[in-house]
């Protein structure tokens, strides 16, 4: 049996980590934040480095996940990462779909992306959020084996919760800026509202 990989204890208060934290923080997971019934699941691809030192989601300074969610309608202000558990009380929720970090995605083979789809879809059945938004084009094409899906709302379900593929909010995303990515986020709002 292959022991799981540590999660790294959240923390309370912000803080930046070493260098050598940062190092140490190769393949450890963040804690789900997945309760049943949410809205919407957002799924990032897997934890970077920074993300697993400090145990929480899209914390690294300069990833817009948290302004867009803001700029989106989401929540009422831009959250820290570090209050990440808020969003539950709005019924919104986050995953991966590789739970080991690494200091980028590119790290990730494609197996470990489809392996990691298959976990996320008996989780979505176990949770059902009404719907699960995918954060990474290349990642998501790759994992369903659906190399011509476009961003937006996508035509098959998954889990049996509707599904939406959005750019990955990350600085080093330079395609997308914070505009677009507030409207493509909007528009899932909306059809989480209904």
């Amino acid at each position: 049996m292959v022991a799981s990989p540590p999660v790294m204890p959240v923390r309370a208060v912000p803080w930046r980590p070493t260098r050598d934290e940062l190092h140490a923080a190769a393949g450890r997971r963040v804690p789900d934040l997945v309760v049943p019934g949410l809205r919407v699941l957002f799924v990032g691809i897997n934890p970077g480095l920074y993300s697993a030192a400090v145990g929480h989601h899209f914390a690294r300074p300069g990833n817009r996940f948290w302004t867009v969610l803001h700029a989106a309608g989401f929540t009422d202000r831009v959250v820290s990462p570090f209050d990440e558990r808020e969003l539950l009380t709005v019924g919104i929720g986050i995953t991966n779909l590789v739970a080991r970090a690494t200091a980028s995605a590119a790290e990730l083979a494609p197996a470990e992306l489809v392996r990691g789809a298959r976990r996320l879809e008996a989780k979505v059945r176990r949770h059902r959020p009404a719907h699960v938004a995918f954060l990474g084009l290349d990642a998501y094409r790759v994992a369903l084996g659906r190399p011509a899906a476009r961003p937006g709302r996508q035509r098959r379900s998954f889990g049996g919760a509707e599904v939406w593929l959005l750019p990955n909010p990350s600085g080093l995303n330079a395609h997308y800026q914070l505009p677009a990515l507030a409207r493509l986020f909007a528009t899932l709002r909306r059809a989480a509202a209904r």
